[in-house]
């Protein structure tokens, strides 16, 4: 199993698989191998492998494309998590599968009507026009903000949705044919991937035990890469590096691009993280005054056609419009007139996530992984402190009195009410995350970790590298990191803080380039060399700051199959043969403080796991500790997304992204590339000339109760 290439099965490189990374600085499998050794590895020191066969695993790859409800597969009386679900096993097929007890509803589809005047969905014919009014492509990223702002309202709400990228073979019809189906693609086609691209806003409610759409709420809303026009604020904000023909003053931008995980901040904004944004743009660095910088960034590396039908996506055509790209978008989703805003303090690289925590002192601290392998970790805290919101529910107990002096002198007071209220805290906090410090992780193999500063003029950041200002600092990101030490990571995505222990989770997807090519090496004992399978990383900040320049790390699990001695995989001894996991991407805390991992495994899931992508309940704490159980599973070539509850932890939102995609070569009985003619599912429609469509998904417990019991 661990010896096979996921090249084999995906003739296309993941994006991701492409380290651009020239750091000579010791790695993270080096710093867990000098600080535990292979001899503790193996004796458990980070859990014990797990014992007897992997039964049912061949079963459950083979099994047959079929809606059927799966039985459960384990529930052991002496699970020693806080988890109580009967988990569902290992396999794949052409439908999605939750733990029984449950439910999980499909709530909205790519391509189904958002906005007034939005059409039915019509896949057979292209509509750029009908599209930016309707859901769009691929839903990653789900944030979740209660209805009214401040309340913790869990049947009412707003749901804001990433859509990261589109599969054109799946989306179109017409291409499976085509010599170049790049060169087949119309104008027509390329403007709507634009704007099925960004973002989306959905007002939903939740009555009798089912969620709905609100049709027609003012809240609903798109924001995509056609036409919507963006503002760049801070630091970079008007640089002539991030100046266009189009736009001669570096401060708006139409569009955001790859909007993988993101984060709601505490005064109810959307933060959209421009991931892969390298993808889209084509051309030639020779000679291009970009040349160091686009190269650290993986370009030209064009999978689209756009640059043949909008000349910005051309490198040579328009040479700083991706400097543009790779930042955090702060979207408010409470005025759909208000322009969007790139805050450029946070950096740009390839943003996975931007989650948030209010710290001890009251700023705010914002983790973000940068997913691409052999790069690095980094958080961001603002100058300033957060201004909280009042609880509507608090209202009457919390009415205030505001002032104001007349020209005699004469004070006159006036009973603030709750709308204003709000309004004034959002209004101090509208412009939080244009000041502050970003910092990159050193990790140390004593298990201590170093938060070092990207600060123009700190350390080698100066303008004998090249950076003359705070601004270059930021458009190079990498560049700095890289210059400053910092440790680099088998594909850093999603950073969790734990609201409750004020620990934070880093999903560490995985590294097959590992100690090859030159890049950091570990010793031949290594058994992670040609990481597959990923890990989750712990880190507990000093004293509880997560301000502070220090903090300590340690590993909750070793990703894989703990029954195979060559992959070196650590788990509790609890974790049965279903719920071991590959690959962690997003995850979520759940209101009891509760970790869940989603997993993407990308087209080598026969390798790595042999079952499809799912949602997997962790435990952190106590003797269950590293004991991981399987929740819910997508559809073939699908990846799973999201996840996020209500606050009452008794809805979790999922979202499942290019079903039919990854790996269907390999998918029994259907053995080729997955096409919109033929596609390996047709979920969740199945039905005839309908292709899979990525969705979200409302999962409940049948009798009411919290997630997870």
């Amino acid at each position: 199993m661990s010896t096979l290439d996921h090249a084999k099965l995906d003739p296309v490189a993941d994006p991701d698989d492409i380290p651009v990374n020239p750091a000579t600085e010791p790695s993270l499998d080096d710093l867990i191998q000098r600080r535990f050794g292979r001899r503790d590895l193996l004796r458990g020191a980070l859990g014990a492998l797990a014992a007897g066969p992997l039964a049912g695993l061949a079963a459950g790859t083979a099994a047959a494309a079929t809606a059927e409800p799966l039985g459960p597969a384990s529930s052991s009386p002496d699970d020693p998590t806080r988890f109580d679900f009967p988990e569902i096993p290992r396999g794949v097929d052409a439908t999605h599968h939750v733990a029984p007890g449950y439910s999980a509803q499909v709530l909205i589809r790519w391509g189904d009507p958002l906005l007034p005047g939005a059409p039915p969905f019509d896949p057979q014919r292209p509509n750029a026009a009908a599209q930016r009014r309707q859901f769009g492509y691929n839903n990653d990223f789900i944030g979740y903000i209660p209805l009214p702002l401040g309340s913790s309202n869990s049947e009412h709400g707003l749901l804001c949705v990433n859509h990261e990228y589109t599969n054109t073979g799946l989306m179109f019809p017409g291409l499976a044919d085509a010599e170049d189906p790049a060169a087949a693609l119309t104008g027509a086609m390329v403007d709507t991937e634009l704007a099925a691209h960004g973002g989306s806003i959905v007002e939903i409610h939740k009555a009798g035990g089912q969620w709905h759409l609100v049709p027609g709420s003012r809240f609903n809303r798109r924001i995509e890469a056609l036409t919507t026009p963006i503002r760049l604020s801070g630091p970079a904000a008007g640089h002539p590096r991030l100046r266009t023909r189009a736009d001669p003053t570096g401060t708006r931008v139409i569009g955001t691009l790859n909007n993988c995980a993101g984060g709601i901040t505490p005064w109810g904004t959307y933060l959209m993280a421009e991931e892969n944004f390298h993808l889209y743009f084509a051309g030639s660095l020779d000679g291009h005054p970009e040349q160091r910088n686009y190269a650290r960034c993986g370009m030209p590396a064009a999978r689209y056609a756009w640059a043949r039908h909008h000349r910005r996506f051309d490198l040579n055509a328009e040479p700083n419009e991706a400097n543009r790209f790779g930042w955090v978008v702060e979207v408010d989703p409470f005025d759909p007139q208000a322009m969007p805003v790139k805050r450029t303090a946070l950096g740009r690289f390839k943003h996975e996530g931007a989650e948030c925590i209010v710290n001890g002192d009251g700023r705010l601290v914002i983790y973000s992984g940068d997913d691409q392998r052999f790069e690095f970790l980094y958080k961001f805290v603002t100058a300033g402190t957060v201004t909280p919101l009042p609880n509507p529910a608090s209202a009457p107990a919390e009415a205030s009195y505001v002032g104001r002096i007349d020209a005699g002198g004469q004070v006159h007071f006036r009973k603030q009410d709750m709308r204003r209220r709000i309004a004034a805290a959002r209004a101090a906090n509208r412009d939080l995350l244009d000041q502050g410090t970003l910092f990159v992780a050193r990790l140390g193999d004593d298990g201590g970790l170093q938060w070092l500063p990207l600060v123009h003029g700190h350390g080698p950041l100066t303008a004998a590298n090249g950076f003359d200002s705070q601004a270059d600092v930021l458009i190079e990101t990498r560049r700095a990191a890289t210059l400053l030490g910092a440790t680099p990571m088998d594909r850093p995505e999603d950073v969790e803080p734990n609201p409750l222990t004020g620990k934070v989770y880093v999903s560490l997807t995985n590294n097959k380039n590992r100690g090859k090519d030159g890049y950091p090496d570990t010793d031949p004992a290594n058994p992670r060399t040609g990481n597959l399978w990923g890990q989750v990383l712990e880190i507990t900040p000093q004293d509880g700051d997560h301000a502070a320049d220090t903090a300590t790390w340690d590993l909750l699990v070793r990703a894989g199959d703990p029954t195979d001695p060559a992959v070196a995989a650590h788990w509790n001894p609890a974790t049965s043969a279903d719920g071991w996991f590959a690959c962690p991407d997003n995850c979520a805390v759940d209101p009891s403080g509760r970790l869940w991992v989603a997993t993407d495994q990308g087209g080598g899931w026969p390798v790595t796991s042999g079952g499809a992508d799912g949602i997997y309940a962790l435990e952190t704490e106590g003797p269950g500790r590293g004991t991981a159980r399987c929740f819910f599973r997508v559809p073939v070539g699908a990846e799973m997304c999201g996840p996020r509850f209500t606050p009452d932890g008794r809805t979790l939102f999922v979202a499942v992204q290019h079903p039919g995609a990854d790996g269907t070569e390999a998918y029994p009985g259907f053995e080729r590339k997955s096409t919109f003619e033929d596609p390996a599912t047709r979920w969740p429609d199945f039905a005839d000339g309908i292709p899979p469509r990525p969705s979200v998904l409302a999962i409940t417990r049948n009798d009411g109760g919290v997630i997870g019991g």
